[in-house]
């Protein structure tokens, strides 16, 4: 058992974590922070209101000191961290380009890991911790060989490198020393699990992903604090070591410190303005542009053709209207629903409008074709045929959301406020949207709690 640091990439990253503070953070990182914080809430108070929210309450029956967002229920700290990751993850509504979704793993163990601290937390903390696990989380995807490499093989990157996100950010929060730090990060390897094989049957268990990363992430630094030891050299080039496991052919272990304090990996984490798989956004905004640039209505079309990599077309080129779970990884329902109710929202995932039959005939006529040409995780090309004839097509290389083409600020109020409003008063609703906007002011976080005491538990789940 080896307590020591060295200089590995992973001792570099631990003592980067632990010596990380909010002075040291540049100021677009605050305020991107900031916002993922605000839109994870927000989709966790809608989520709440799922029937795999509901199911999961029921199922663990849970007591306990820590709030259940949206809700006026309360569970351990643990069982809080899964069923606020549950519910945040619950629409697919939350961030995604991080570890893949960080922010449904990262603020449910947080707010959790609040109660293990014997005085307040600030905002700033918060802030810091939150910036530490987007940067592990994402670097530990980065060096397993990236998005492509790791998914492809069948693992859900949101399960295996979010609870390592999860382990870091509450090192930071419980103030965790370098060695400490790099024990909670090594444990949560240990928690590290979550598999593609529910995009085969419509299987809700994706839900749960997120959940029990962050739920192992907090457990792994409750351990470390109180000096349980992580397998220093689960990162070499070992026999059991997490990169051998999960992707040997194509690891890089030295992407763990590259850059640190230069590169900030929050800054590439993306928000999700509709309610689908993030492998659908694009293929959303072609179709909003080429409507858009050519003042064509979408009933005017006739036929739409897609054309995609067979990685995408595994994930999300099924035509499904059912379920709602798989329908949510449906590229060809988002499209079709965006035609027939002007919306690929969350409103659009109603179950009188997953099954209404003008989608399933728009849907049915679509062409999904594989082009072992494109690389695996390229964007879609959307070719739109009107009645006239007249064919155009558009290929997004970054979907809104993204740097490229950011939501505008309206527009991350608007979600905010729409989502969170599912299971808060107006009034709630927003004083935690003015306290999240002042986030580096808050004395103590468990006023950020306090606000999101909601009704979710008392009426009817979302269909």
């Amino acid at each position: 058992m080896n307590r020591s640091l060295a200089d590995t990439p992973v001792d570099r990253l631990a003592q980067f974590v632990s010596s990380l503070d909010y002075d040291s953070l540049p100021v677009d990182v605050v305020a991107k922070a900031k916002v993922h914080i605000a839109d994870t809430l927000g989709a966790a108070l809608a989520g709440v209101r799922s029937r795999e929210f509901a199911i999961a309450v029921k199922s663990l029956r849970p007591d306990g000191p820590v709030r259940l967002w949206g809700t006026g229920l309360a569970a351990s700290a643990r069982d809080a961290s899964l069923l606020n990751g549950c519910a945040a993850h619950a629409f697919e509504l939350d961030d995604s380009g991080g570890c893949d979704h960080s922010g449904a793993v990262v603020m449910p163990a947080l707010f959790s890991a609040l109660h293990h601290i014997g005085q307040p937390v600030s905002g700033r903390q918060m802030i810091t911790a939150v910036v530490s696990g987007y940067d592990v989380g994402r670097r530990i995807l980065e060096a397993t060989g990236g998005y492509d490499a790791h998914n492809s093989l069948g693992w859900h990157s949101t399960g295996t490198c979010g609870t390592l996100a999860a382990a870091a950010a509450c090192a930071r929060l419980f103030g965790l020393d370098a060695a400490a730090t790099r024990d909670a990060i090594t444990l949560a390897t240990s928690f590290s699990s979550g598999l593609w094989a529910f995009i085969h049957d419509g299987s809700q268990a994706k839900k749960l992903h997120a959940g029990r990363a962050a739920e192992g992430g907090l457990l792994a630094a409750q351990l470390a604090a109180n000096g349980f030891a992580g397998p220093s050299r689960v990162f070499d080039d070992v026999w059991g070591g997490f990169f051998n496991a999960y992707n040997k052919s194509a690891c890089q272990p030295e992407f763990l410190a590259e850059g640190l304090g230069d590169v900030w990996k929050i800054r590439r984490a993306v928000l999700k303005p509709y309610a689908s798989c993030r492998g659908a956004h694009s293929a959303i905004d072609a179709l909003e542009d080429l409507l858009n640039e050519t003042g064509r209505k979408a009933t005017e079309i006739a036929r739409i053709d897609l054309r995609m990599s067979a990685m995408l077309k595994d994930m999300c080129g099924a035509k499904v209207g059912g379920a709602m779970a798989p329908t949510q990884m449906s590229l060809p329902y988002a499209l079709a629903a965006r035609c027939v109710f002007g919306t690929a929202g969350l409103q659009a995932y109603t179950e009188e409008n997953r099954l209404h039959a003008g989608v399933h005939a728009l849907m049915d006529g679509m062409n999904v074709n594989i082009d072992d040409s494109m690389a695996p995780m390229a964007e879609p090309l959307v070719t739109l045929t009107f009645g006239d004839g007249v064919e155009i097509e558009r290929m997004v290389p970054r979907a809104t959301g993204s740097a490229e083409r950011p939501m505008q600020s309206t527009a991350i109020e608007a979600k905010f406020r729409e989502l969170a409003g599912m299971s808060l008063s107006c009034e709630n609703r927003d004083a935690l949207w003015n306290a999240l906007g002042e986030l580096e002011d808050v004395k103590d976080c468990s006023l950020i709690e306090a606000l999101m005491v909601g009704n979710a538990d008392s009426i009817p789940t979302f269909r």
